[in-house]
């Protein structure tokens, strides 16, 4: 019988990266066997994000922490590095890390399971296909790789070029698959959803694929992560209002400013402005779910372009914020860019914004106290016996609050309704 290889996977970043590990470890072609510790591997993968400097310095230290938890053993497990840091820096980092055995870039992704194969010696097996790392509840089905959009301080198109759109039909095939294996929700994820199939040559391609993915059987929940402002037209949300459930209404629209000199400085695409986006979608979904992001300290963002960032927050009423202090990355043209806002007033902003959505959300909470809502049940809670973590419809997988839940029925992967019977300030608790 062929071995059976240890292997220890870190996946960093977005759930773009998530689908990555899990498409090159299913690849591999030899039988495998997750370890939780590095030291017990025969392989160790790191799937790495490079997106600002923060996730940089954690892909880094992830790095030297595997070499030197493996450093000393023999036989040394392989350490195999994938993913945007390499994309990144290149020749540089590979220079700086000659502990690493294989690199892999985000568009090796069919090449890299030969190359860990060589690198182990590895007793050739047929693969196992995508390898799910997520709990039985829910699955990302990753519809495009890169960006067209050309803002200017982002590193995207340079770490993984632009748009390139996954064919429709081995869409639907991986859908089928994920749903097969008992998922009930589907997270869309793309850098930009509405963009997808503009490169196949498809006219309104997102609404063409959701056509396919919408009436498949098991399938519970379906989200999309994330639109960006000048996709969300009229035409797509009247089509979204149509197709009813599984669809649920939850949008996630990154305005990441809402001053239209910052977005200019930007580069934003196009779009209506925030409110009136805001607006549109209420008008088509009274009860939707919305989420944004927001970089604050954007270089030459003044006080009253942060006041009319912040009025927006306390106006919109969104249900989920994100707030991320402007970082220079290296090679975007927004790092040279005139007025650098300093690190401590960046940090002021950030915790403004985010003070004023905490007693939004704790506020937006508290009005589903008393009422029943469906719960996806993701995971055994790690420190009470009976209790179980969960989500409501309006909560994203890894990015939202969760919903604690316990009661008849409660397992990993069931849908069960609940009473909610409390709200904290990003969490509920309810009672199957």
């Amino acid at each position: 019988m062929p071995k059976t290889y240890k292997v220890h996977a870190i996946s960093l970043g977005c759930p773009k990266n998530r689908v990555d590990t899990e498409v090159a470890l299913g690849g591999l072609p030899f039988r495998t066997t997750p370890v939780d510790d590095p030291r017990a591997a025969d392989l160790v993968v790191i799937n790495t994000c490079s997106f600002i400097g923060p996730a940089v310095e954690e892909s880094v230290a992830a790095i030297l922490e595997a070499a030197e938890a493996i450093r000393d053993l023999s036989p040394r497990p392989k350490l195999a590095v994938m993913g945007c840091l390499p994309a990144r820096f290149g020749e540089d980092l590979r220079r700086g890390l000659p502990e690493v055995d294989v690199w892999g870039l985000p568009t090796e992704l069919d090449i890299l399971p030969g190359r860990l194969a060589e690198a182990l010696g590895a007793e050739a097996a047929d693969p196992t296909g995508r390898l799910a790392s997520t709990p039985p509840s829910y699955a990302y089905l990753k519809i495009a790789e890169g960006c067209d959009h050309a803002c200017r301080y982002c590193t995207i198109p340079s770490i993984r070029g632009g748009l390139v759109s996954r064919p429709l039909p081995g869409l639907v095939e991986e859908a089928r698959g994920l749903l097969d294996r008992g998922v009930s929700e589907l997270v869309v994820v793309a850098q930009d959803v509405t963009a997808y199939g503009r490169d196949l040559g498809l006219k309104d391609g997102l609404q063409a694929l959701l056509e396919k993915l919408l009436p498949l059987s098991g399938l519970k929940w379906l989200r999309l992560l994330y639109l960006y402002p000048s996709g969300v037209t009229d035409g797509l949300l009247s089509f979204l209002a149509g197709a009813g459930r599984p669809f649920v209404p939850y949008f996630d629209i990154p305005f990441q400013h809402v001053h239209p000199e910052m977005l200019a400085a930007m580069a934003r695409p196009k779009a209506a402005d925030a409110d009136t986006v805001v607006g549109r979608v209420r008008r088509h979904f009274p009860d939707a779910a919305l989420r944004s992001t927001f970089i604050v300290g954007l270089p030459g963002e003044k006080k009253e372009h942060f006041q009319a960032l912040l009025e927006f927050v306390q106006r919109a009423r969104l249900t989920h914020v994100g707030v991320f202090p402007y970082h220079a990355e290296e090679g975007t043209p927004a790092a040279i860019m005139p007025g650098q806002v300093r690190r401590d007033v960046k940090a002021r902003r950030a915790a403004a914004v985010m003070a004023a959505q905490k007693a939004i959300s704790a506020d937006i909470l508290d009005g589903y106290v008393g009422t029943d809502q469906e719960v996806l049940v993701d995971a055994v809670h790690g420190e009470w016996p009976g209790l179980h973590v969960g989500r409501t419809w309006f909560q994203a997988p890894e990015i939202d609050g969760v919903t604690y839940v316990s009661g008849p029925g409660v397992k990993p992967g069931a849908m069960v309704t609940a009473s909610i019977e409390e709200a904290k300030d990003y969490d509920l608790v309810a009672l199957a």
